[in-house]
């Protein structure tokens, strides 16, 4: 099965990178894929076997479900695996460039959507993490 590959080279610090993407309190502010959704709150227990649960909502009120997930293995500042609440694993890796941090998150793709839509969505909440990033930090 193909992964689904999503990077971002973003201009900050690891450690900073890190926080910024496992923190609640920043999470709500990029976890959405476009401007007329939005991340109304998000809780994260960061170690093995904990659980986080975003709540992904489109900010007219016409939908929302919580995307969660189980941590299997976590690597601090370095690595993260994933068990997504719908059975698939995603792996998120943190690597320090001479620009700042590239941050590559790989997801075995679902059956509903096309590989291309999925993986576009995906990239665009990256972005946002990225643009988020730069700006505060």
């Amino acid at each position: 099965m193909k992964l689904l590959t999503v990077r971002a080279n973003i201009n900050a610090p690891l450690h900073e990178v890190w926080k910024y993407w496992t923190n609640p309190n920043h999470i709500m502010h990029w976890n959405f894929a476009s401007a007329d959704w939005h991340c109304p709150s998000a809780t994260n227990k960061l170690e093995v076997g904990g659980e986080f649960h975003y709540e992904m909502a489109a900010k007219d009120g016409s939908e929302s479900f919580d995307f969660w997930g189980t941590y299997q293995s976590i690597e601090f500042n370095k690595h993260i695996e994933i068990l997504i609440g719908d059975g698939r694993k995603m792996m998120v890796s943190f690597e320090e460039t001479s620009e700042g941090t590239l941050l590559t998150e790989r997801f075995e793709p679902e059956t509903m959507n096309a590989v291309e839509l999925q993986e576009a969505g995906w990239q665009c909440i990256l972005d946002n993490f990225k643009k988020y990033v730069e700006k505060i930090y």
